[in-house]
């Protein structure tokens, strides 16, 4: 290789080294640690010239119903977020891809102009929507589709609402991406070959663009099991989270040591979906 190539090579491995390496072998190593009223505070990993590995960290994980509760609720929430994302991303998707060309770049421009705003100010946004005196509640009430108000700020259905329409978009571009690049002949001929548009839909359009669909509930699993703020200002008390109970371990009670295990932990359960994909993505391509 040419001098040329290992500078090029060297960059991004020095960049992945500095800023993601060793911060997580630092997070990994305040996992084994002990807390410590001290700077730093949690023990260190040799004494005496020993090492100093404590496990009570991650047993306490899996053993006190604080943690495990949190744990539940992060993955039933990024779940349905992701299912909710990825069948409304699909739908819309396919819609744009239906429309002129002339206007597409129009309608995807739209789709990410959320972005341009405050992430905060639109999660204000939606407690203004969701409260009991919210414009979503004075409409229904005003419709006489309900008796009183509904109870959906604090609730997880309002974490799932916040995250489902913060993270569309990430659903919507890659599996738009999927769909831009098929020809529509190929749905006309499983209708002239005597499918319903239903089923050309889900025999044909689907399997295809499974590579965005895949990519799609990937980017949207990953950071809602980590998300902090929305579950903060939408959910209660009983929607605790995974990022919910790091913010709380580390600034509120100062526990370095099981804040880390508890975020080694969330990156061990988001190694699963991407190794999963990455098997999907090679077993597709056989």
């Amino acid at each position: 290789m040419t001098r040329r190539g290992l500078a090029l090579i060297a960059f991004p491995a020095l960049w992945a080294v500095i800023f993601m390496a060793l911060p997580l072998a630092l997070v990994l190593k305040i996992s084994f640690a002990e807390p410590l009223l001290a700077q730093p505070p949690y023990t260190p990993l040799f004494e005496d010239g020993r090492l100093n590995l404590q496990l009570g960290n991650y047993a306490l994980v899996f053993a006190d119903a604080l943690y495990a509760r949190a744990l539940l609720n992060s993955l039933l929430y990024a779940g349905m977020t992701t299912l909710l994302c990825v069948a409304f991303g699909l739908a819309i998707a396919q819609a744009v891809t239906r429309i002129a060309p002339r206007w597409q770049p129009l309608l995807l421009t739209l789709i990410i102009l959320p972005f341009w705003t405050s992430f905060l100010i639109r999660v204000y946004a939606w407690i203004a929507l969701l409260k009991p005196e919210g414009l979503i509640n004075a409409a229904l009430l005003g419709l006489g589709l309900i008796d009183e108000p509904l109870v959906m700020v604090n609730t997880g259905f309002g974490v799932v609402i916040g995250m489902t329409y913060t993270y569309l978009p990430f659903a919507i571009l890659p599996i738009y991406a999927s769909l831009a690049g098929q020809s529509p002949r190929l749905t006309e001929a499983a209708i002239d070959l005597g499918a319903s548009p239903r089923e050309a839909f889900w025999l044909v359009t689907v399997p295809l663009a499974r590579p965005g669909i895949l990519a799609a509930a990937l980017m949207v699993f990953i950071p809602t099991m980590g998300e902090f703020i929305i579950p903060d200002l939408l959910g209660g008390s009983a929607t605790i989270t995974l990022g919910q109970t790091v913010w709380t371990e580390f600034f509120s009670n100062r526990d370095w040591t099981m804040a880390s295990a508890l975020a080694i932990l969330l990156m061990l359960l988001l190694l699963a979906p991407a190794i999963a994909l990455q098997r999907l993505e090679l077993g597709g391509r056989r």
